[in-house]
């Protein structure tokens, strides 16, 4: 890679701060501050140390950027614009515009060259965690004889906002704990937020925290001085812990009137200003014009394609002695699936079909992790300091671990994060936009409160990340209300693309889990502690649980006069069994409809959905937490067996029962709603 002379540096810093002042003026919208302030900081890690290809930006071993103050996305938007990513100038006008490729925050899938979905702060510094965890990963399992196929960095600009949210505390004490090298944090140190100067409210020592975690730490360094930059992340790059370089700069550097103020941050500068800052830097330049010099210095096609080339002729040599380990790298980093999955997949599901426990879901997804890992070598689970209740080990997991005497980590197949649900949800989400595996990480339902905003943007980017969810709603019994989920289960189910699953039994469970793996977005798995009966099927049923709702049940042949469905989840689906039991001695036909994922089911076509719910039938659903969910399948005439109420303390039997979950009440209230 050529160094740029000085004089080309400040060209370059400058064309990144003409294009977020012009940009964001157009839109009348954004933040110009943060990419005028770190401009020469971007000058010094894209022009002189990122290993990429513009020209293919799914290159399995470039280094990956991530964007965590993504309010800045300007920043990222010039600096891919200009090394030669297809985001053409046209783009760069038509800044946070409908169906531009320059959203006001970066989005994975939208732009070529964005790693990750931004603007939450903080998240981008978990996900770039995961990122470098997974790196650190592969690298262990794959790397061999001084072979180094995986041998990248990954990189993190954020801002005083990601310092202060707590999920930066959770992903940074975890990366410090594994020792992750390759980590480098750029932390654009300027000392305003939204509400001004943050001493204020903002008043911690950074790097002794950093410091304590375990990190490598550079202080103040000049960050408008690209040399010094340079020089640190050289630094960083030789370290044997993640490093925290500490950039000292000035927000909306080159606004005459409004530097180093939070009238820079969030609103465009303004004709005028924008004029005099664009005399300051003596760029004579129109709005969006980038002289070809100044492109000629930024453009990275040439250098990218050079070191993909080179790393190709390195695979080559590692695939003629390690074919097998080659394909199946190739495989993981392409996110296909193993030849033999639909089999695999199908002997998971009818192995426990034939087993036919009564036991907790729980333990029923236990059992098909062992099935599930020696089908997927890249599956990597973990938990926030539940293993042992969420059951997500299995009998051939290993933690992973920090290498002993060495700065590279022990390989394993299972993380304990600690508790830390946030930085792990997160971290996840990294994990999975790196490549390579496919992780999952559990913890109890009520805590998915903590993880929330990661399993939104991991819906956002239709990322295939897996999260596991036990000790659902009042079966967890004694621990009382703090710990029983009645309101989180259905708020998960209105987040788009998440798909949401609450088996019935240890068919379901399997069911749930291959087709969470197959699935192209988010999962989450939602499972008992306590024991639940398991249900024969046929196979007709049993293909139809991936539709997300099917018939376990049905009347009759001789359908009855008067007859009700009764919809069910989870552990109470072997309550609807046992009402429709006493509802047929009584004269009334009910129809038992498992829907153990209701967001695979309204993606089924109107035939199939009539089908299991035929109009005209009343309807009751039973489900262990609030009601006004249902009304969408019951309808205001139907009935819903729930809680509109917090739970309490007391063993789940007596809760159960408390709260109405039993036969006679689920009959009265199929009574009542058919009499209207």
């Amino acid at each position: 890679m050529t160094t740029p002379t000085s004089s080309q540096t400040s060209l370059m810093a400058n064309a990144i701060r003409a294009l977020a002042m012009d940009a964001v003026q157009q839109a009348n919208s954004g933040h110009p501050g943060m990419p005028m302030g770190m401009a020469e900081i971007g000058v010094a890690l894209w022009s002189r140390h990122l290993k990429h290809n513009p020209s293919n930006p799914h290159w399995a071993d470039r280094d990956r950027f991530v964007l965590s103050n993504g309010h800045g996305s300007m920043l990222l938007y010039s600096l891919l614009h200009l090394t030669g990513y297809d985001l053409p100038i046209n783009e760069l006008k038509n800044f946070r515009q409908l169906h531009s490729k320059t959203p006001g925050h970066p989005e994975y899938g939208i732009t070529p060259g964005v790693e990750t979905t931004t603007g939450p702060l903080g998240q981008g510094l978990a996900n770039a965690v995961g990122m470098a965890l997974a790196e650190a990963l592969l690298a262990a399992e794959f790397n061999k004889d001084g072979a180094k196929i995986v041998d990248h960095h990954t990189y993190v600009f954020l801002g005083d906002g990601c310092m202060m949210e707590g999920i930066s505390h959770e992903a940074c004490s975890f990366a410090g704990t594994l020792k992750l090298h390759k980590l480098i944090a750029l932390y654009d140190d300027n000392g305003i937020s939204i509400d001004g100067h943050v001493e204020h409210w903002f008043h911690d020592d950074t790097p002794k925290r950093f410091e304590a975690y375990g990190w490598n730490v550079i202080r103040a360094v000049d960050g408008h001085n690209v040399d010094a930059v340079d020089a640190a992340i050289a630094q960083a790059k030789n370290s044997d812990k993640p490093t925290l370089i500490c950039c000292r700069t000035t927000i909306g550097k080159g606004a005459p009137t409004k530097q180093g103020s939070h009238d820079s941050h969030g609103a465009p500068l303004g004709a005028k200003e924008i004029a005099d800052a664009r005399a300051g830097m003596g760029w004579t330049w129109e709005p969006f014009v980038i002289p070809q010099e100044v492109y000629a210095a930024w453009d990275a096609k040439e250098a990218g394609a050079h070191a993909e080339a080179e790393w190709n002729k390195q695979f080559d040599a590692y695939r003629a002695k390690h074919s097998t380990e080659a394909a199946e790298f190739v495989r993981r980093m392409n996110d296909e699936l193993p030849a033999k999955w639909a089999q695999d997949a199908k002997d998971i599901i009818e192995a426990a079909n034939q087993k036919g426990e009564t036991i907790a879901t729980r333990k029923a997804s236990q059992q098909t992790l062992d099935g599930l890992a020696a089908a997927l070598p890249e599956l990597l689970g973990g938990s926030a300091d539940l293993t042992g209740s969420n059951l997500t080990n299995w009998k051939a997991s290993k933690p992973v671990r920090a290498g002993e005497n060495t700065n590279e980590i022990q390989w394993g197949n299972h993380i304990n994060y600690g508790v830390r649900e946030f930085g792990m949800s997160a971290a996840i989400n990294g994990i999975v936009l790196h490549g390579g595996y496919r992780p999952f990480g559990g913890t109890f339902l009520t805590f998915s409160d903590y993880s929330r905003n990661a399993l939104r943007v991991a819906a956002l980017m239709k990322a295939p990340s897996i999260f596991v969810f036990t000790h659902d709603s009042i079966g967890l019994g004694e621990d009382g209300p703090t710990h029983q989920s009645v309101e989180q289960t259905s708020s998960l189910r209105l987040i788009p693309h998440l798909q949401v699953w609450r088996p019935a039994d240890t068919v379901e469970t399997a069911v749930a889990w291959t087709h969470a793996i197959e699935h192209k977005g988010p999962s989450a798995l939602i499972f008992t502690r306590q024991n639940l009966l398991f249900s024969p099927r046929n196979d007709v049923q049993i293909a139809n649980i991936a539709k997300g709702g099917y018939v376990l049940r049905d009347w009759n042949d001789d359908i009855p006069a008067r007859k009700i469905i009764l919809i069910a989840t989870g552990s109470e689906v072997e309550l609807a069994l046992k009402a429709g039991e006493k509802l047929a001695q009584e004269g009334i036909g009910a129809r038992i409809v498992s829907m153990p994922c209701t967001n695979a089911f309204d993606l089924q076509d109107q035939e199939y959905r009539d089908r299991v719910l035929p109009k005209g039938v009343v309807r009751v659903a039973i489900e262990a937490g609030v009601t006004d969910f249902w009304r969408k399948y019951v309808g205001l005439e139907g009935g819903v067996v729930g809680i509109d109420s917090f739970g309490e303390s007391a063993p789940a039997g007596e809760l159960f029962k408390y709260f109405g979950f039993t036969v006679e009440h689920v009959v009265e209230t199929a009574k009542a709603a058919l009499a209207g």
